[in-house]
């Protein structure tokens, strides 16, 4: 496709709209802004689907101006009414849309034009406060926080405001709906004009991506734009593998960010917990380098870190999926994962972080040995080739492995934690989608420990014998209720239930076990014989009962009254008893079966 200059287009932009587009240096629009754009401005619904890093912001930012100022000169907007909504996943994007909005009504010409950033993290009152006093055109906001203003009433009645949109946009489409928001969509649907433009871009056309073009565009004209029928990834972007054995892959980490000189990059890791551990450990193995983290649970600071990492020139951002998706980050070198994501869709998002807008850029994926058919999966699954990278680390595992386990014999919270991300890396991993390829029962969860850097390995049911031979840790023993906090009061609350273990075997505040009732099989046998021989004869009496009053012309009629034996009433009391007891799991659900009957011959 031919690229086509901002000026050139048929219905030309505002003066305002093009001003701010010279201030950001774009002299021609992309394929997915020369696609969108026109349809837009022509009153159309748009479907759009295109590579991640195209430029979808500018795609939909300068005509919903465009729309806005049309309607601006045939009747003026007013401070109640909302005449655009954009909609994005995450509270991360959102406040991107918002920055780049904020640059064009910036302009004398658009400055008429407010805009409300309205994300969770925030206060609920503040932002009705706020629409309520200055009004706002323009809505940039996240799903759920959207839909709790719609449905309050009270003062605000943002249901009423709404009643004169022109348009709405739903940004990264497929990721609203990964995330669960479908429901959250259709409700905010009901809430909004029917004669109104809207824009639909997503990065990946899915099932529930068209399901929701049904319900919410008329008549979409459907946009699909690629670089290269070959790839999904940006041209220019650089796509590399490294086979390592898992209690290498932090050394092999270490030496690929040295040796390449690697100065701003992001590295994904498979949960917040994770985030959390290594946000800790790195910055001990990696004195001269900015470590900073970011993860779903983090509330009002994600903004802060995020800024932050934009400002800096060198700096590693530990994050997960949160992400992956959407969020322009300049001057991002290389994208770093640390394993392969938990579907292969989001292999493309993430590394769709770096190489944005015409920029070159890398990526680097860390596999096992046993992941190595992911690489084919890729190539035939996403479009993605990847190319074979190898280095050779100089630093010794065993010193890289004693740092961490000083530091964690240094403090009780980073031992904790170190537990509680390996927990929740083997969770993640066993929920992979591409389970046929990623199998945990291959991994060698031992060696995986080893890569934590654990002083021991955590009770859990994966965990075999095997795996156990293979896990290297502290070479002294270590005596582990000696491990203190360093936080004082957390030591001393320790300390306190350390003593009352020590006097009574009982952890204070853990439940303690029962041990199963058992009896003899002869006598298991007969009572469940004799509770199978009393529902045959509540059956058949039953049964009996309903012929003799066919028999007699008692069909339907009057309501009759059931009587009730003292043996039903007890027996149905003992089968609620179990089942409280399965859903408290306190027995099994084979054992509630087998106490019901329902497994009786």
């Amino acid at each position: 496709m031919v690229k086509t200059k901002w000026s050139e287009l048929e219905k030309p932009l505002n003066s305002a709209i093009l001003d701010t587009i010279k201030k950001f240096k774009f002299v021609k629009m992309t394929p997915v802004q020369a696609a969108t754009i026109p349809l837009l401005m022509s009153c159309k619904d748009v479907a759009a689907e295109a590579v991640t890093g195209s430029g979808k912001t500018l795609a939909f930012l300068v005509p919903l101006l465009e729309l806005l100022l049309r309607r601006q000169r045939d009747s003026p907007w007013k401070k109640t009414e909302i005449g655009a909504i954009v909609i994005s996943p995450t509270r991360e994007l959102a406040t991107q849309t918002s920055v780049v909005l904020k640059s064009f009504l910036e302009h004398s010409d658009l400055s008429l034009f407010t805009q409300k950033l309205l994300v969770g993290g925030n206060s609920v009152e503040e932002d009705i406060d706020s629409l309520r006093e200055t009004g706002a055109a323009i809505l940039i906001c996240t799903p759920g926080r959207l839909e709790d203003l719609l449905e309050r009433k009270g003062q605000l009645n943002l249901a009423a405001r709404v009643k004169s949109l022109e348009i709405l946009i739903l940004d990264e489409a497929d990721r609203l709906l990964d995330l669960g928001f479908t429901t959250t969509i259709n409700t905010i649907l009901s809430y909004l004009p029917r004669q109104r433009r809207t824009g639909l871009f997503s990065a990946t056309q899915t099932k529930e991506v068209t399901d929701l073009m049904r319900a919410g565009l008329r008549n979409p004209v459907v946009v699909s734009v690629k670089e290269k029928a070959s790839t999904s990834t940006p041209i220019l972007l650089k796509n590399y593998y490294m086979i390592v054995e898992p209690e290498e892959k932090l050394r092999y980490l270490l030496a690929f960010i040295k040796q390449k000189k690697v100065q701003k990059s992001m590295l994904f890791l498979p949960t917040c917990a994770c985030v959390e551990y290594w946000s800790q450990v790195l910055p001990r193995l990696m004195k001269n380098t900015n470590i900073l983290a970011l993860h779903g649970k983090m509330k009002k600071q994600r903004g802060k870190i995020l800024n932050k990492f934009r400002e800096a020139t060198k700096a590693i951002l530990l994050c997960t999926d949160v992400l992956a998706r959407g969020v322009d980050i300049p001057e991002v070198d290389w994208v770093l994962q640390w394993d392969a994501p938990s579907n292969a869709a989001s292999f493309v998002h993430r590394v769709g972080r770096t190489a944005r807008q015409g920029q070159a850029g890398n990526a680097l994926i860390i596999l096992l040995p046993t992941e190595e058919a992911y690489v084919d999966f890729l190539k035939r699954n996403q479009k993605v080739a990847l190319e074979e990278l190898s280095i050779t680390p100089k630093a010794e595992l065993t010193k890289i492995t004693g740092i961490i386990h000083e530091m964690q014999i240094g403090d009780r919270a980073l031992f904790d934690t170190a537990n509680r991300a390996f927990v929740s890396h083997i969770r993640a991993y066993s929920k992979h989608e591409c389970n046929l390829l990623l199998r945990l029962q291959d991994v060698p969860l031992g060696k995986v420990a080893t890569s934590y850097g654990l002083l021991k390995l955590p009770k859990m049911p994966e965990i075999k014998e095997i795996h156990k031979e293979e896990f290297l840790g502290p070479e002294e023993e270590i005596d582990f209720t000696s491990i203190a906090y360093k936080n004082s009061q957390r030591e001393q609350t320790r300390q306190e239930k350390l003593t009352v273990y020590q006097e009574t075997g009982v952890w204070p505040g853990k439940k303690e076990r029962r041990m199963k009732r058992t009896e003899s099989w002869e006598l298991s046998k007969q009572k469940k014989l004799e509770k199978k021989t009393k529902r045959k004869q509540r059956k058949d009496k039953q049964a009996l009962k309903k012929q003799s009053e066919l028999e007699n012309g008692k069909k339907g009629g009057k309501k009759r009254k059931k009587g009730v034996s003292e043996e039903d009433l007890a027996e149905l009391a003992n089968d609620i008893v179990l089942l409280k007891r399965v859903k408290k799991k306190k027995i099994t659900e084979e054992e509630f079966d087998e106490e019901i009957g329902f497994n009786s011959d």
